[in-house]
């Protein structure tokens, strides 16, 4: 492992093991810990299926380029997997020997071994599989006339080892081997040395879990449907004896292999992609602990997957089912009670919402405040008639977008509506197709994209006739426009009609669906024109500062910072004096702390009910504060390979308030987790400071200033920076 750089890979994986301590946190309400441990295992699913896979890749292609961590592909899974399999253990050690337990204390009784039904819930159990299970059901078996089938990808399967039942009768068993052409003596010999393989999937089309009686007054009990299933499985196979059973679960390669020079039409080529994402090699194979041997074996060879691949469970296979047990009534006393997104103070919604921005920026911090403006600016603007046009990106949306159907109404209200529409936005790529041809069905000119780059910017330009003249509004976000995952997701907005920044949100469209770019920008600076430049610059200044004695100050909050030029630039400025405070939420390649190369940097991540996915960076300048956000992380692909905007937010009061909000970050000793000089992160030392989490902070002040607005009784409290990044 290299001194000056973590692995990218290893460093997802120490994100993944916070995630998981707030699941073993028993500070925290216990079903918010089954969340946590839940979305450990759709991370861990998507990191094999995307980053796992595409080392394989490299391997099989006999890649040998070093990482920046100086790691070659093979050594990199080598690594990946032996940390893996220590974090399956211990995810299943928290829910066996926690979770379980204090579940069941509480009342919600999991039964994942159908051994241990009582009578009468195995006569509920048995009706259940006979009237809803057993007509879903597809078993499968293997012999020299029917090959082994395609798994799908991340479906839950049962594997089954089958022998002839002994009653067979004579006769029939003459007739089957007349039809297989084979002597009595023959098939003696082979039943003595095979069984025969099949399996069957349980169907996603059903609930993972099933609520029974329970044994006890005022208990919910439930068990899993493999259990059933399993329970049941010799009706499957009826003339034949089954000699076991196991679930077993695999993952394959879903990095979808686009090349956009030969895909005349890229829409056609991505939708004939993705029906191969199910049937990509198999990158992990997760199995019951206790499975025989012999199916095991059968596993291996017909997947073709190693040992080091191969994952041996203690309990339910893919415990992504905890976030729908989340969901089951009679436990709220035992969750986070549910917050609800306030209203913007700056935001009045009974009045026209281009009159307000009219007045001022408006700055928007979700999920602490509502999502309902930025729906509303593409809903007001559909129906405005001084509205001439609606130019939007859009990334990922949700499964039934406001935003689509108020851009479809204003493309049929007869105004000019053009969107660009990733689709290569990964395992939203279906989701993408069938937005873009609804939206070309309504009339909207629908852009896919520039060639060889990802669209990730996040931009909204509405273009109004007034009676000065043409006027231009635009959002500018850190976030997706997903009025779901807005809910969740921690992210800021803005709102301007400023008229340079007007003038860029123009040029930005006029480049993406016209290959026009401008002579100069005024405010916005782009991926990947010039967005890596002005980094650079903004580094750079605070150096040149630092070498002259005054104070320089950095602090930028992001996802992910692996971009080896931008690391060893944040290196040279430690070492100039600059001191660099870093909010990373996931992936991080620099080490913080390292005595003689990055003394003066900080790293801290914050892993919270909500998911952090702002990214803000702060320049102090001498003492001419610069704040801008953007929808870039500093990583190789955000600065070189996509389409990104920084945009700068200028207005006094504003810039005050996301200063206020890395503060608050940076004063975070509850959910923040602190990287040290090794690479490893412990939480914050707690001991003589105020106990923070920023979250919980956040969600409290917009409930203060809604109420406050409500009684006009609205203060603006902020706290400056410091070069410590603290209260003063």
């Amino acid at each position: 492992m290299s001194e000056r750089y973590m692995n990218r890979e290893l460093s997802w994986l120490s994100f993944n093991y916070r995630i998981l301590s707030e699941a073993r946190d028993k500070t925290n309400p216990l079903f918010e810990r089954l969340k946590f441990l839940s979305i450990t295992s759709s991370n861990m699913d998507e990191f094999f299926m995307v980053r796992v896979a595409s080392l394989k890749d490299m391997v099989n292609a006999n890649y040998e380029k070093k990482d920046i961590a100086g790691m070659r592909p093979k050594e990199q899974i080598a690594a990946i997997l032996k940390e893996t399999h220590d974090f399956v253990n211990l995810q299943y050690s928290t829910f066996n020997r926690s979770l379980v337990p204090a579940l069941k204390h509480e009342g919600l009784v999991i039964i994942d071994q159908h051994e241990d039904l009582n009578e009468e819930q195995k006569k509920y159990v048995d009706k259940y599989f006979d009237e809803n299970v057993y007509p879903v059901l597809t078993p499968m078996a293997v012999d020299s006339s029917r090959p082994f089938p395609l798994i799908r990808n991340k479906s839950l399967n049962i594997a089954a080892l089958l022998e002839d039942k002994e009653d067979l009768s004579e006769k029939a068993r003459v007739r089957k081997l007349e039809k297989e052409g084979k002597t009595k003596k023959e098939e003696e010999k082979k039943a003595k040395t095979e069984l025969e393989f099949a399996t069957v999937q349980v169907p996603s089309v059903l609930p993972r879990f099933i609520e029974i009686p329970s044994e006890k007054e005022g208990q919910t009990t439930v068990i899993l449907l493999e259990e059933i299933i399993e329970r049941h499985i010799e009706k499957l196979f009826m003339n034949y004896k089954v000699v076991c059973a196991h679930p077993y679960r695999v993952m394959r390669n879903a990095d979808l292999t686009i090349d956009e020079d030969d895909a005349e039409d890229l829409l056609k080529e991505i939708e004939k992609q993705l029906k191969k994402r199910q049937w990509g090699e198999a990158i992990r194979l997760e199995i019951e602990d206790k499975m025989d041997e012999r199916l095991l074996k059968i596993l291996k060879d017909e997947l073709d997957i190693n040992d080091a691949g191969i994952f041996a469970i203690n309990g339910p296979l893919d415990l992504t089912f905890l976030m729908k047990l989340y969901g089951i009534e009679g436990f709220d006393h035992l969750k986070t009670p549910k917050y609800i997104p306030q209203q913007n103070p700056a935001i009045h919604s009974e009045e026209n919402l281009f009159d307000q921005i009219s007045r001022g920026d408006i700055l928007l911090h979700h999920p602490y405040q509502t999502f309902d403006p930025v729906v509303d600016f593409v809903r007001q603007a559909a129906v405005d008639p001084k509205v001439l046009a609606i130019k939007q990106t859009l990334y990922r949306v949700s499964g039934n977008s406001p935003i689509i159907a108020s851009l479809a109404q204003a493309a049929e209200n007869g105004k000019q509506v053009s969107v660009l529409v990733e689709l290569k936005a990964r395992f939203d790529e279906e989701n993408n197709i069938i937005w873009a041809k609804k939206l070309e069905k309504a009339g909207c000119h629908v852009i896919y994209g520039l060639k060889g780059l990802k669209t990730h910017s996040k931009i909204t330009l509405v273009v109004r006739s007034e009676e000065d003249g043409i006027k231009r509004y635009v959002h500018l976000g850190t976030g997706n426009y997903n009025d779901s995952t807005a809910k969740l997701y921690t992210d800021m907005g803005l709102f301007t009609c400023r008229q340079a920044i007007g003038e860029d949100a123009t040029a930005v469209f006029n480049m993406l669906s016209g290959y026009s770019e401008p002579a100069s920008w005024n405010k916005l600076a782009l991926a990947p024109l010039w967005l890596r430049d002005k980094f650079e610059y903004l580094i750079r200044r605070e150096i040149g500062y630092a070498k002259e004695g005054k104070e320089a100050f950095i602090v930028a909050k992001m996802n992910s910072l692996c971009d080896k030029e931008t690391i060893d630039l944040l290196y040279e400025a430690s070492a100039a004096g600059v001191k660099v405070d870093l909010i990373v939420r996931g992936i991080c390649c620099l080490r913080a702390g390292v005595p003689g190369l990055s003394e003066n940097i900080s790293v801290r991540s914050i892993v919270g009910t909500f998911l952090e996915h702002s990214r803000i960076f702060y320049f102090h300048n001498g003492g001419y504060e610069e704040v801008y956000m953007g929808s870039a992380d500093w990583m190789p692909r955000n600065l070189d390979k996509r389409v990104e905007i920084l945009f700068p937010v200028e207005d006094a009061n504003l810039k005050e308030e996301v200063i206020h909000i890395l503060n608050i970050q940076l004063a975070d000793t509850l959910k923040a987790h602190v990287m040290k000089p090794d690479g490893n992160y412990e939480k914050v030392d707690k001991r003589g400071k105020v106990l923070l989490a920023s979250q919980e902070y956040f969600c409290k002040e917009a409930m203060e200033r809604a109420a406050a607005m409500r009684n006009n009784e609205l203060e603006h409290t902020f706290i400056p920076m410091t070069n410590e990044g603290e209260k003063e």
